[in-house]
């Protein structure tokens, strides 16, 4: 089998399904989404703490859509490391990128600004 779009990435010896192929991109796609929506509220709250304003309804709302987006990078990144070997290089990548690089700095962020 080659790798090509329909075959979600898998190399040549592999046997990866294409259902997987797009659930990891689809799980990858939601994620960022929800993590992109959760900055606004966490820039807001940020603003809020200079102005002495009341912040913890922005902070509600970036929780929320923070845990939003965790479900969804963690949906892409388990059937990415179940197939870490029969996956291209570049959809292991995007498997893990949103749970290892955009949530857990978002993580901080929360905490320290709920803290």
């Amino acid at each position: 089998m080659a790798s090509g779009p329909d075959n979600g990435g898998a190399t040549s010896g592999g046997t990866l399904l294409s259902s997987t192929g797009r659930r990891i991109r689809t799980g990858v796609i939601w994620a960022l989404v929800s993590f992109a929506i959760a900055v606004v509220p966490i820039v807001y709250a940020t603003i809020g703490m200079v102005g002495d304003r009341p912040i913890d309804t922005a902070l509600g709302f970036a929780a929320l859509f923070w845990a939003v987006g965790l479900l969804f990078a963690l949906w892409a990144a388990i059937p990415t490391m179940r197939q870490w070997s029969e996956l291209a290089p570049e959809v292991r990548s995007l498997g893990i990128t949103p749970l290892l690089f955009i949530c857990l700095p978002q993580a901080v962020a929360l905490l320290v600004l709920w803290l």
